[in-house]
């Protein structure tokens, strides 16, 4: 049967009811139809390997026959009451028993509202409203993420430059960046304003590595000027480790922010922290001056946290982790062992279970060094990918525990072609 509308017809399509043509996430010249599994299908009838797995939450694939199993016994029982339900409570319970600096949470829609409670938490609890983040780092769509986010210009530090229209100055003036895996720059911002509340920051910045003890440096520096430190694990959490990042590098923050992998493919995510710093979304013990309201219309709906919780039953099995990594790490030498062979500069950058490369000579130690030499020459190569089946996000790629020895092998060979398709001539 002939297929009715081709991908072509869907981009015209989304071109007259979206602005841009997409929903802002990803490229919308690729319509997909379906996903299975370590592959997706556009709606031609493409496949590709697929290492965007829907930016992060798809550690096990499309649609892993247990997370299916667990989402249809919950179905027909409601999909969503805006009340406590008790998978909203024992994804609570599991994320309290694997999270070090999680005595409670409280469930959101979306990592990027998780990140804006948490910074409304931090400034509750201290009585103080300047918030130190680093530059590249993400943490949302709320205005005090989007500052130097991804600025295009060149600042002073810490100066703050938006990276959206509609955000006020004011908000600017709260916020304070500085660049990433620099101690001594955070240590002078906390010796010179003393109204921080606290620093926000990813443990692996996009795909840049933490370097040794700047984690333990902010944890030290936070509790030396009575700061608060916040992890936004959004995508380290239940990836790097089963207890995230806070596992991985032995380093606890006093707030984290959850997301992507914790609802298992659906919308949810979560801030958790002490029972003291949490009190204050109690107004019964805080009083109404302290209350942080908080509420949201699908927090913690039961399809969500049965699939989250499945997903992290199965992330906890003996080896999943070990698998995951050992998938990364063929991943890297695959890319490594064919860029080096063409001669073509390159640093693999972040960790087995996310990372990508750069094309330079440069160590990538924060927002202005992870840059590529000629960002054409990256545009080539992801072209080149996409061409040849691999489904991935131009600054990242995600393994996932669905990859299969096929699928490395398509790898392998889109990479040799990509490789050629940059190679000097």
């Amino acid at each position: 049967m002939q297929k009715l509308t081709t991908q072509s017809e869907w981009i015209a399509r989304a071109q007259s009811v979206l602005p841009a043509g997409g929903f802002g996430n990803f490229d919308p010249g690729i319509i997909i139809a379906r996903g299975e599994g370590s592959r997706v299908w556009d709606e031609d009838g493409n496949d590709y390997v697929d290492y965007l797995i829907g930016s992060g939450p798809m550690l096990l694939g499309h649609g892993h026959p247990e997370v299916m199993e667990a989402v249809l016994e919950q179905l027909p029982q409601g999909m969503t009451f805006f009340a406590n339900n008790a998978k909203g409570i024992e994804l609570a319970e599991a994320i309290v028993d694997a999270v070090p600096c999680c005595e409670q949470v409280r469930f959101v829609a979306s990592g990027g509202e998780a990140d804006m409670y948490a910074i409304r938490l931090a400034r509750a609890y201290t009585g103080r409203t300047k918030i130190l983040k680093f530059e590249g780092g993400y943490h949302g769509m709320s205005a005090e993420a989007q500052m130097s986010l991804a600025p295009e210009r060149r600042v002073n530090f810490p100066q703050a430059v938006p990276d959206s229209a509609g955000i006020p100055q004011s908000v600017a003036d709260q916020m304070l960046i500085a660049p990433f895996n620099d101690l001594a720059a955070v240590e002078a911002l906390l010796s010179e304003h003393t109204d921080i509340a606290a620093i926000i920051a990813e443990p692996l910045q996009r795909i840049i590595p933490a370097a040794p003890g700047f984690l333990q440096g902010l944890r030290d520096l936070c509790d030396k000027h009575a700061v608060l430190l916040i992890f936004d694990e959004i995508v380290t959490g239940f990836r790097l480790a089963h207890g995230g990042a806070q596992e991985r590098y032995g380093v606890t923050p006093d707030i984290c922010t959850l997301g992507k992998i914790i609802g298992g493919g659906f919308p949810l995510a979560a801030l958790g922290a002490s029972a003291e710093i949490m009190q204050h979304f109690d107004k019964s013990i805080v009083g109404g001056d302290k209350w942080l309201m908080q509420l949201g219309t699908l927090s913690g709906n039961p399809i969500a946290a049965a699939a989250g919780l499945k997903t992290m039953e199965i992330l906890k099995r003996d080896g999943s982790y070990d698998t995951l990594r050992d998938i990364g790490r063929r991943l890297q030498d695959m890319q490594s062992r064919a860029l080096d062979a063409a001669g073509i500069p390159h640093q693999i950058c972040g960790d087995e279970t996310l990372f990508d490369i750069f094309f330079t000579t440069s160590a990538c130690r924060d927002y202005r060094t992870a840059k590529h030499d000629d960002p054409g020459r990256n545009a080539t190569y992801n072209k080149a990918l996409r061409q040849h089946g691999i489904f991935k996000s131009p600054g990242k790629l995600y393994p996932s525990l669905a990859i299969t020895a096929e699928d490395l092998e398509k790898t392998k060979f889109a990479i040799e072609q990509a490789v050629k398709s940059i190679s000097p001539t």
